[in-house]
């Protein structure tokens, strides 16, 4: 087999490890052995080799060579159903915390307001969860002055917003629209989630609604780290 083209080594390469090549943490053939196998120049496989370990699929040892990576853990998450992230992620038995990384007001936009069915005082407040220590979700939730007025006296110190809602008296909700899309890191996201450029993200847009009412509560925003998951969608 010849291949010239790093991008093509790297497909070839990566195409070996899906189909089990390598058992974790088994070591990969050399750069020389990659050489001679593909009749690339080094620098080609260089490449092809550092994309690799930037997706997360192998990893390096200095003076050892380079070893397939265990695969992570995937988590079940069921994107749909009226349960906090929070509250899935405990019913199951997993050791999660979060970290609140504050709230900021914010200047106007035409998208979330309109979302809010308001048209000023839109709050947001990121927090980042973890299981097992590695942060794995950054929730983004955008809610208004006019639905939760001590908003600003409690920003700082949500942990959950379902049940922020149940201390305000809003305790059954409903969700009209999600929105799926799958991005890249931005070098904030790579920061929060410890993660290269390469690795994407599953992002999930929604609003969350006061039942009995029909009053918008949230505008929210699940940036989740793809490869700690496998998604369930159901009918619920």
């Amino acid at each position: 087999m010849i291949i010239r083209e790093d991008g093509e080594i790297l497909d070839d390469i990566l195409r070996t490890i899906l189909q089990g090549r390598f058992k974790e943490n088994e070591r990969l053939p050399s750069e020389s052995e990659f050489v001679a196998y593909y009749n690339s120049p080094r620098m080609n496989i260089r490449k092809a080799l550092l994309k690799l370990e930037d997706m997360g699929y192998i990893y390096s040892k200095q003076g050892k060579g380079r070893f397939l990576k265990p695969k992570k853990k995937q988590i079940e998450l069921h994107l749909t159903g009226s349960s906090s992230f929070n509250e899935k992620m405990k019913n199951v038995g997993y050791n999660l915390t979060t970290q609140n990384l504050g709230y900021v007001k914010l200047p106007y936009d035409e998208k979330i307001y309109k979302k809010l069915q308001v048209e000023e005082d839109v709050f947001k407040i990121s927090r980042l969860h973890f299981i097992d220590e590695e942060p794995v979700v950054l929730h983004i939730s955008y809610v208004s002055k006019a639905m939760l007025p001590e908003i600003e006296k409690h920003g700082d110190d949500i942990q959950s917003m379902f049940e922020y809602y149940a201390e305000q008296g809003f305790t059954d909700f409903t969700s009209t629209k999600s929105n799926i899309s799958i991005s890249l890191p931005t070098s904030i996201e790579c920061s929060l989630f410890s993660c290269s450029p390469l690795v994407p993200l599953l992002v999930v847009e929604s609003d969350c609604k006061e039942k009995n009412e029909n009053k918008v509560l949230e505008y929210r925003k699940m940036i989740y780290r793809s490869d700690y998951f496998s998604y369930v969608i159901t009918g619920e």
